[in-house]
């Protein structure tokens, strides 16, 4: 998922995109544990989506206490 596309959703649409990435993310990894290692590159991007959406909530955040 790129910046922009995640800066373009609004606040209750990134919080659903979060849950979403942490539930994908906890059955990938339960799967890795598993000993299938097929999702190493999903699971890398998916914590990289997911670090994108904490930052672009973050920079909101912060937005509103400046006003």
């Amino acid at each position: 998922m790129k910046v922009q596309k995640v800066r373009d959703l609004d606040t209750s649409e990134l919080q659903q995109q979060l849950r979403t990435i942490e539930e994908q993310l906890f059955r990938l990894q339960f799967q890795m544990s598993m000993g299938q290692m097929d999702g190493l590159k999903k699971v890398r991007a998916m914590k990289k989506d997911r670090a994108r959406i904490f930052t672009v909530l973050r920079e909101r955040e912060l937005a509103e206490e400046r006003k």
